[in-house]
Order: structure tokens, then C-alpha cells, then sequence
């Protein structure tokens, strides 16, 4: 019984003429798996998110980025501005987020090598939550700016005169005399290519073993019958 739900759960494995003659076919679904393991890969030594803010006195302006794990940048003085508004500083936000986010995103790494072996409709589950990965990382960026920006200390210096706000996680945010710019950084990038990879990796995962799928309980059928 066990052995029937594993093969049920891996599939049908290919014939070895049959790769040799459809190559491509077969080759495909693993090809843009493995594509999407390295950008991801790669993503975790990157920014995933950047933000410039422009104040008038700080001329050559202050610098952010967000990596999974870290912030970078001009932490110190935005957070001494921030102050004056009432804003929490930034290391507050998104601590569990932090700590977990480099795990997670080896634990993707791991899944997408398993999704390669497995030839039945299961591999998406293994593929879907690397795919939404950069819409949950822009949402849970955006709860936690949401958050900040709505939450302010009323006992601040210049609280009275800033109104609750919630800062753009992209483009181009004002606040009093402040501007704010923000954009994704290369790993966002990357990691948003790969999860369009991975869409076409299941398309052509469908087209491939579909068909053998099929094959293989219409040939049980026949043998119970």
C-alpha cells in the first residue's frame, strides 16, 4: 500500500528511449527548475528591497536596503528622523521575518529539487509557495510600513504635526518635508524571476507527464479489467 501511494505520488518514471527521442520535452521541466533554484539562490546574498530618503540636510541623502536577514545603510539617521515623527526604529520591524528568512528560503531550495523527481500533479504543490514568495515578502513589507506609519508616539517632538501615514513600499512617498523613494532591490528581482520560471516549469511539467500519467491508469484499468 505504502509503495502504491509513493509511486501514486512520484510517478511514472520515463522510458529511456523514450528520453532519448524527446529530449527537450523531458529536459525542459527540469532545466527551468534548476534555473529557478540558482536565482533564488542567489537572491539570498541580495537587497530585496531599497529605499532613498531625501532631507535637506543630508545633501547626498540616506540609503536603505533590506536584505532577508539584515538592514544596511543609513540605519542610525533614519531612524534620528523617524524619531522626531513619532516612527519606531526600523530593527523593530519584522524581527521573526529576519531571523527565518534565509531558512526559508533554503527550505524553497530543497522543495524545487524534490518537485524534479516527482512527475504527478503533487510537483505544484512543492512549486506554489516559492511562485508567491515576492507577493508575500511586498504584503508582509507593506503591513509592517502600514503599521509603523499608523502607530505613531504622540509624545514625539513633531508628532502634532504629522498625521498617520503609510509609506510607499514603492515609487515616491512625501512626509512633512521629506521624500521618500523606494524600489525592489536585485534579490526581489531575481526572486520574482524565478518564480515566473517556475509557472513555465509547470506548464511544460504538465505538457511532459501528463500524458505518461494517463498511460499509466489506463493501463492499470486494462490489467484489473
Amino acid at each position: 500500500m505504502l509503495r502504491s501511494l509513493a509511486r501514486s505520488i512520484i510517478g511514472p518514471r520515463v522510458p529511456q528511449s523514450e528520453l532519448e527521442r524527446r529530449t527537450i520535452r523531458y529536459g525542459t521541466p527540469g532545466f527551468l527548475l534548476l534555473c529557478a533554484r540558482v536565482l533564488i539562490l542567489v537572491s539570498l546574498f541580495l537587497p530585496y528591497w531599497h529605499m532613498e530618503l531625501y532631507a535637506p540636510q543630508y545633501p547626498d541623502n540616506l540609503k536603505l536596503n533590506a536584505y532577508l536577514n539584515k538592514l544596511e545603510g543609513d540605519v542610525a539617521e533614519i531612524n534620528a528622523l523617524n524619531h522626531y515623527i513619532g516612527m519606531r526604529p526600523l530593527q523593530e520591524a519584522a524581527q521573526f521575518e529576519r531571523a527565518i528568512g534565509v531558512f526559508v528560503l533554503i527550505g524553497f531550495v530543497v522543495l524545487l529539487e524534490l518537485a524534479a523527481y516527482i512527475h504527478t500533479r503533487w510537483a505544484a504543490l512543492l512549486v506554489i509557495p516559492t511562485v508567491f514568495f515576492p507577493a508575500v515578502f511586498l504584503l508582509d513589507l507593506h503591513l509592517w510600513m502600514s503599521h509603523f506609519g499608523q502607530n505613531l508616539d504622540p509624545d514625539a517632538p513633531l508628532s502634532h504635526s504629522i498625521k498617520p501615514f503609510v509609506p510607499p513600499i514603492m515609487g515616491t512617498g512625501v512626509i512633512g518635508q521629506f521624500k521618500t523613494v523606494a524600489s525592489p532591490g536585485i534579490g526581489l528581482i531575481l526572486a520574482t524571476a524565478s518564480s515566473v520560471l517556475l509557472v513555465l516549469a509547470l506548464f511544460f511539467h504538465r505538457r511532459a507527464y501528463l500524458p505518461l500519467v494517463k498511460g499509466e491508469i489506463r493501463a492499470e484499468g486494462a490489467e484489473r479489467s
